[in-house]
């Protein structure tokens, strides 16, 4: 595959809004060892990409400073010491940052094949968010069959995967959302009941099943105090974002009575070596049903690259239902 010296790209001109995504020209970059190189037909958008584009989640230190931390396409170039992956395979992956461009780097560890069945743009969806479902409610959450599990946000690109793997480990699950549309989306996908937060108190909901023996929450804020209230006796809360905010006041004697378990992660900061064991779980265990059809990334919208201010907007708005993706043609 003959590789051009230049690509076509989409950097955060200074932090602020939507429009200052704007397209540029960059050397396109060179697999070290261990490492391929994508040449990208798809990236997927997610709310840290807009946080990088506002200034408040700076990539870590070697990492291209592209937002974009996933996508699929075909393998463009390898590096030294690398033996699963040949040029021209076909690939979805866990990208460092630089996915809103032609190409990107990742370590080959973190790139899974594409699961049969699926497009390419599909695949776009998968890495980002399993990544981080699997680790969060899976690993962290020790979510388990017959539990009562409760993701908020159960449209978004986490809600909609959070929301099937837990159905797929035989779960009760729950779920809020913003409106009658996107409640009926989380029912369709698995959910038992989906809570309008707009007009439905969530906390008085799960009490009345006994509290959730697991929440996913990615809301912060108020949300946080309530969210312990909501929990059964010996629950865990995992914590993935504060789009409300990380400070609150919390009475931690009600968490030492209950023995309730407050954690959280995120994703984009732990080792190459921890990413690349999260892969290889996956891959084992949920590829297979990506195949069979039992499980599916739900998408909302596309946009080329050059509109990824317009993908950013739509993302802002909380008007999608799961996973936006930048078209990249060559």
């Amino acid at each position: 595959m003959s590789l051009p010296q230049t690509m076509r790209a989409v950097e955060i001109s200074i932090p602020g809004g939507p429009d200052v995504l704007r397209p540029v020209t960059r050397p396109v970059p060179v697999p070290g060892a261990g490492q391929i190189l994508i040449r990208l037909a798809h990236a997927g958008v997610n709310r840290p990409d807009a946080l990088q584009r506002a200034g408040s989640y700076a990539p870590p230190t070697g990492a291209s400073d592209l937002p974009g931390l996933e996508g699929a396409g075909h393998v463009a170039a390898i590096g030294a010491g690398v033996t699963r992956w040949q040029v021209g395979d076909p690939v979805c992956a866990l990208l460092p940052g630089g996915g809103y461009a032609e190409f990107a780097l990742t370590e080959a560890a973190h790139a899974l094949p594409i699961p049969a069945g699926l497009s390419l743009a599909q695949a776009a969806c998968l890495p980002e968010t399993f990544f981080t479902v699997w680790t969060n409610v899976v690993l962290r959450g020790g979510l388990r069959s017959g539990a009562r599990f409760l993701v908020h946000g159960g449209s978004s690109g986490i809600g909609t995967t959070a929301i099937q793997l837990a159905r797929l480990w035989g779960a009760r699950v729950f779920a809020t959302a913003g409106s009658d549309e996107k409640c009926a989306a989380c029912i369709a996908l698995g959910a038992e009941r989906a809570i309008n937060y707009r007009t439905q108190d969530f906390v008085a909901a799960l009490k009345a099943e006994g509290g959730a023996d697991l929440i996913l929450d990615m809301v912060g804020g108020d949300y946080l105090p309530r969210n312990v209230q909501a929990l059964a006796d010996d629950g865990r809360l995992v914590q993935i974002a504060f789009l409300q905010g990380a400070e609150v006041t919390l009475n931690f004697a009600e968490l030492m009575v209950r023995r309730l378990t407050v954690t959280g992660s995120t994703l984009r900061p732990q080792s190459v070596a921890a990413k690349a064991a999260i892969a290889r779980d996956l891959e084992r265990e949920i590829w297979p049903h990506l195949t069979s059809g039992r499980i599916a990334p739900v998408m909302d919208r596309a946009f080329a690259l050059d509109q990824a201010a317009a993908a950013h907007a739509r993302l802002e708005s909380s008007a999608h239902i799961g996973k936006i993706v930048l078209d990249i043609p060559h």
